[in-house]
C-alpha cells in the first residue's frame, strides 16, 4: 500500500506588509499503523500570498512536495470542506483522489504545535483564534441493510495490547501509534466488536468510508453513530435496553478517559480468531 497524506492550505494568524492573511499549505503523511515511526513521516510546509490563493499555486506547492518525497500519494485526505473545490482541483491536476476526512490525527497535532510555537514568532503575527467555517451536519443515515451487523458488543483492550497489533490476521483496517494520541500504555481503550455473517463485505464497505469516529449521542434518542467524512453520520444501532444503555455510557466515558482514542473491530462470529476489519480511531475537535 502506498503513502497518504493530510494536508491544509487556509490563511494563519500573520499579516504581510499589505495587511493581508498570509497562508500556508500544510503536507504531513498519515500514520497507517500502530508501529509506524512518527519522526520519519513526510512533511512539507510552505506560506502561500493572499494573491496568490488559487488551486494552481497549491497545485504547484504539492509537486514540490511529491518531489520531495519521491513518490505521490495515492490518496490526500483534508478536513476543511469550506476549501473543497480548490483542493480538490489541486489534486485532480496531479492525478490524485482528495478526500474530505476528519482523520487527520498527525495534521491536527501538528497544526497545534505550529499555533504556539512557530506563528508567534513570525512577523505579523496577529494573536487569538484562526477561526474555520463551521458547517451544518446533515441527519444520520441508516447503514444499508445487507450491511447491518448481526450482533455487536462493547468491549475495552489494554493500550499495551496494541502493541501486537502487527500479528493479529486483519482483512480491512488502519491504526497509528497510540502515543501520537497522547494515551499511556496503562490505558483502557474501549470499542465495539460487530459480528456478521457478511463480516468482509461490511468491513470492505466500511473501508471505503473515511472512518473518523463512534460516538453515543442522546440529543434525540439514544444511539450509537459512526461518523465518518468530514460532515456524515450513520446510526450503527439505537440503543433502549436499560443494560446497553449503561454499557454505552461507559463506552463514552472510557473514551473520553482514553483522550478519544477507541476501535471498530468486525468479525464474522464471537469465535473467530481474526478480523475482517479493524480501526484505531480518535474523537478529536477540529
Amino acid at each position: 500500500m502506498g503513502s497518504i497524506w493530510e494536508i491544509d492550505f487556509y490563511s494563519r494568524p500573520i499579516l504581510d506588509d499589505n495587511q493581508k492573511k498570509v497562508w500556508e499549505v500544510l503536507v504531513c503523511e498519515s500514520p497507517l499503523d500502530i508501529s509506524t515511526k512518527v519522526d520519519s513521516l513526510f512533511r512539507y510546509a510552505q506560506y502561500c500570498p493572499s494573491t496568490q490563493v488559487n488551486s494552481v499555486w497549491l497545485r504547484t506547492a504539492l509537486q514540490e512536495a511529491i518531489n520531495q518525497a519521491g513518490k505521490a500519494p495515492i490518496k490526500i485526505r483534508f478536513f476543511r470542506r469550506q476549501m473543497n473545490n480548490m483542493i480538490t482541483k489541486a489534486c485532480q491536476d496531479l492525478g490524485i483522489p482528495a478526500q474530505p476526512s476528519r482523520r487527520t490525527l498527525l495534521l491536527n497535532q501538528w497544526l497545534e504545535q505550529r499555533m504556539e510555537e512557530v506563528y508567534p514568532q513570525e512577523a505579523g503575527y496577529q494573536g487569538g483564534t484562526n477561526p474555520s467555517v463551521r458547517l451544518e451536519k446533515p441527519l444520520p443515515q441508516r447503514l444499508p441493510d445487507a450491511l447491518e451487523g448481526q450482533q455487536w458488543v462493547f468491549v475495552t483492550l489494554d493500550a499495551a495490547d496494541f502493541a501486537e497489533m502487527p500479528e493479529w490476521e486483519i482483512g480491512f483496517g488502519e491504526a497509528f501509534p497510540i502515543e501520537l494520541a497522547k494515551v499511556s500504555s496503562e490505558a483502557r481503550i474501549p470499542g465495539i466488536l460487530i459480528f456478521s455473517p457478511r463480516a468482509l463485505p461490511l468491513a470492505a464497505w466500511m473501508s471505503g468510508l473515511e472512518l473518523a469516529f463512534l460516538r453515543f449521542d442522546t440529543s434525540e434518542e439514544a444511539r450509537l453513530l459512526l461518523e465518518t467524512g468530514v460532515t456524515e453520520s450513520w446510526i450503527v444501532a439505537n440503543i433502549k435496553k436499560p443494560q446497553v444503555l449503561a454499557e454505552a455510557k461507559g463506552f463514552e466515558e472510557a473514551k473520553q478517559k482514553a483522550n478519544g482514542v477507541h476501535f471498530i473491530g468486525v468479525q464474522s462470529d464471537p469465535e473467530a480468531q481474526s478480523f475482517a476489519g479493524f480501526w484505531l480511531l480518535q474523537e478529536v475537535n477540529l
